[in-house]
């Protein structure tokens, strides 16, 4: 009973216990709850306040930003009227100045006008009395308007060909005391510094035997052997009763080259026969594409003037074994541009476009052998697709005439081109070449009016030209050996220049009796 009683109580005290702990935590939490609420007030009441004297500080800015606004604006408007009142009084100010001008130039109007009236009066009288003298001078002269003006024209044409002459030969002497000294130290001192060995030039090939028994076996079994070499070379083979030697000909010396040498291997190594002598043509081919491609990498570098397509390489190479009017043209090549290069240094010119321009001219005789057309459109042809500058392929139609040079360097080739044609001993020429340029420069020369005769001396270097002085007067004289040298220009091919020597001869005769 006691121990039912003691849990009992235990229970009501435990309960109680709870119930007073609930209600402590509930008080807890009124008085929580009440105090957050107080401190939300006056969280709420402290933000309004500050937004409150925010706001106040705000609009007081604002109210000062304003007025400053406005002070700024009214003083910006002030110091634009101030200029509008400036521009005006300018303004009228001109217009004063221009009304003043405009009267001023209205004065001036009306005296150039009375001026011009005063001018016109004076015009008809002079004219008048021109006219009154006219008419005076032809009673006097007894002559008419049109007679007296054929007359003044006759003199005047007598006189303009007498002043032409002496101007012509004024000109003509100035020129060359001007430029005779500076030509000849150009050309001294490219001539001095440059020297080219010349070949010959020939269409045949002479080869020598170790004895005469070789030409049987050259010539083989029924001729086989020859005829092999013939096929495999292109190359004709004469083996005639000349002891010790046969005869290569061939108009192409690149094949006449390759001929020699496989005809060489052949006799050196002693086996002859068809077989044989397709090998020695393929060793001595490749032995001429071998010197071709070395003659032209050596010119290339000793000239110094900068790389090259390959194409105009193995070309320069070949130009070794080209032969013209008796040059080798690869030493005439390389000879011109060391005077190009030269010359061109002297004049103050690009000297490596000289050079290159001077070895490139004849370019084309590389290719006339195998292609149509002439050595100048085949090399500017060939220039052009390598893709050389415009100034070269100028320079390789310039030297022969067939374009107009637009750039100094073409002219140095040309000049260069004609030196080395020029100097004695470095060409040679057919008697029947010769003989017909000279019947054709006396031809074109007879073919003027006033020619008596003419004679071509130095070997066709000068002509003298003998004319009939009733026809021709001295300053008549002197316009025809122009139009003769322009003519010989235009018309005949020659190495150098040629000179034209016109001679009047009057001759007065009396006897005394």
């Amino acid at each position: 009973m006691n121990f039912f009683a003691i849990t009992i109580g235990l229970i009501v005290a435990i309960s109680f216990l709870l119930v007073a702990a609930a209600v402590y935590r509930k008080i807890a939490s009124d008085r929580k709850i009440k105090l957050a609420e107080e401190e939300a007030k006056k969280i709420i009441e402290r933000a309004q306040s500050s937004a409150s004297e925010t706001a106040k500080a705000a609009e007081s800015k604002n109210r000062e930003f304003q007025e400053q606004s406005k002070d700024r604006i009214e003083k910006e408007l002030q110091r634009r009227k101030q200029e509008w009142r400036d521009i005006e009084r300018r303004i009228e100010k001109k217009e004063a100045q221009l009304d003043q001008r405009g009267a001023i130039l209205e004065e001036k109007v009306r005296d150039v006008e009375e001026e011009r009236k005063r001018l016109q009066e004076k015009q008809h009288k002079l004219d008048s009395m021109y006219q009154q003298q006219i008419e005076a001078l032809e009673r006097v002269s007894q002559l008419g308007r049109d007679e007296a003006r054929s007359q003044i024209l006759t003199r005047v044409e007598a006189e303009t060909k007498d002043m032409a002459a002496k101007m012509i030969r004024e000109t003509e002497a100035k020129a060359k005391q001007t430029a005779d000294r500076r030509v000849r130290e150009i050309l001294t001192i490219a001539l001095q510094k440059c020297t080219v060995d010349q070949a010959l030039q020939v269409t045949t090939t002479t080869v020598e035997l170790p004895g005469d028994e070789y030409k049987g076996k050259i010539i083989g079994r029924e001729g086989r052997n020859i005829r092999a070499f013939e096929a495999a070379t292109g190359v004709d083979l004469i083996v005639d009763d000349t002891p010790g030697v046969v005869i290569l000909s061939c108009f192409d010396p690149i094949r006449r080259e390759i001929g020699r040498l496989a005809l060489k291997h052949l006799i050196d190594d002693g086996r002859i026969h068809p077989a044989r002598v397709e090998e020695s043509v393929t060793k001595a081919r490749k032995e001429v594409e071998d010197v071709i491609r070395e003659k032209g990498e050596e010119t290339i570098l000793e000239l110094d003037i900068g790389t090259m397509h390959p194409k105009l390489v193995y070309l320069v190479g070949k130009l070794h074994y080209r032969t013209s009017y008796g040059q080798n043209i690869l030493a005439h090549s390389k000879e011109i541009a060391h005077l190009c290069g030269i010359m061109a240094g002297e004049l103050g010119a690009n000297v490596r476009l000289a050079k290159r321009s001077g070895l490139l001219h004849d370019i084309g005789k590389a290719l006339d052998f195998e292609q149509e057309g002439t050595h100048t459109r085949l090399g500017v042809e060939i220039c052009n697709k390598c893709g050389e500058v415009p100034e070269i392929a100028n320079a390789i139609l310039v030297h022969h005439d067939e374009a107009e040079p637009f750039c100094v360097e073409s002219i140095i080739v040309k000049v260069a081109d004609g030196m080395s044609g020029a100097r004695p001993g470095a060409r040679r020429e057919s008697v029947d070449a010769y003989i017909k340029r000279l019947q054709k420069l006396e031809e074109i020369v007879k073919e003027f009016p006033g020619v008596e005769g003419c004679y071509a001396i130095q070997a066709g270097r000068e002509v003298r030209v003998i004319v009939k002085p009733e026809e021709v007067d001295d300053a008549t004289a002197v316009k025809l050996s122009h139009d003769i040298s322009k003519r010989i220009e235009g018309e005949l091919d020659y190495p150098g220049e040629i000179q034209v020597s016109v001679i009047r001869e009057t001759r007065a005769v009396a006897y005394a009796r």
